[in-house]
């Protein structure tokens, strides 16, 4: 059966990655004070930046609307949509409503919309599972029911540099945010099941909080040797290659793969932000 794979704009892939799995990419919208910048190919992620370390307020994003999924639902595809956390976005209700109204008009359609209970490259990893399993002809509900599985087996961490985003929105009050920065603490920040954001622990330095990601990831994932080891970075690919490094010489994974941020993962991991997720 041909399929569809949809993605909403916190799904980071490369161009080849995009154009190999067939993945079209559903965008959100970013508001920096009163300018609306859109996740798509337009966005210019060190404009953004620079805007954001700029503006003294928090960013917001908001989601697609159900007619924008809708449109993508057409055609005799099989559909499978991969999205943001529940938890982080309404990208997920703004699909499965779309999913509604669709099969209210079309009952024999196979739509699938999968809450991905991560974001950035943990999306991209669901995404490329999505197009493992069709691509061997795995039906479609076998599909959903493996990548429900692989995706409440999956685990997200990352370190940020900078803490300015989430004390814009509430995540650290301002007084937190300025100890851990006078005193060049990192947070190791982890995903919860249910898709919302922990802290794991921290260390001082940048470097030093890496190397306890990677300490961390080698203590809880497992057996890897069949899994895909993935990292995005925001704007900082030596920091990225150094993360892999450090994992992979505790981990025998079977593949990797590096992906910078696009604008929603760029506007949560900021400046030099690492996302590993496995």
């Amino acid at each position: 059966m041909a399929y569809k794979i949809i993605g909403d704009s916190c799904t980071d892939l490369t161009i080849d990655l995009k154009n190999r799995m067939h993945v079209q990419i559903v965008p959100l919208s970013i508001h920096v004070d009163d300018e609306i910048i859109f996740d798509d190919e337009t966005f210019n992620q060190e404009e953004f930046l620079s805007k954001m370390e700029k503006s003294s307020n928090c960013p917001k994003s908001s989601c697609p609307s159900p007619d924008t999924y809708m449109k993508l639902y057409e055609g005799d595809e099989d559909v499978y949509v991969v999205t943001l956390s529940s938890n982080l976005s309404g990208s997920y209700n703004s699909a499965e409503l779309a999913k509604k109204l669709y099969l209210d008009e079309n009952p024999n359609k196979n739509i699938a919309i999968i809450d991905s209970k991560n974001a950035s490259v943990g999306q991209t990893l669901i995404v490329k599972k999505i197009y493992e399993y069709a691509e061997e002809g795995k039906k479609f509900h076998e599909i959903v029911k493996l990548v429900e599985q692989y995706r409440d087996g999956q685990k997200t961490k990352f370190v940020l540099e900078n803490l300015d985003t989430l004390r814009k929105n509430g995540r650290l009050n301002s007084l937190q945010a300025i100890i851990v920065s006078a005193l060049n603490i990192k947070p190791v920040m982890g995903s919860t099941p249910e898709g919302t954001i922990c802290k794991v622990g921290q260390s001082r330095g940048i470097q030093k909080a890496l190397s306890l990601m990677a300490k961390f990831i080698e203590e809880d994932a497992g057996n890897v040797k069949d899994k895909t080891l993935g990292i995005a970075h925001c704007n900082n690919f030596e920091r990225a290659n150094y993360v892999k490094d450090e994992i992979l010489k505790r981990l025998p994974f079977k593949d990797f793969l590096i992906v910078n941020t696009g604008g929603i993962s760029t506007m949560y991991a900021n400046r030099g932000g690492v996302i590993v997720s496995y």
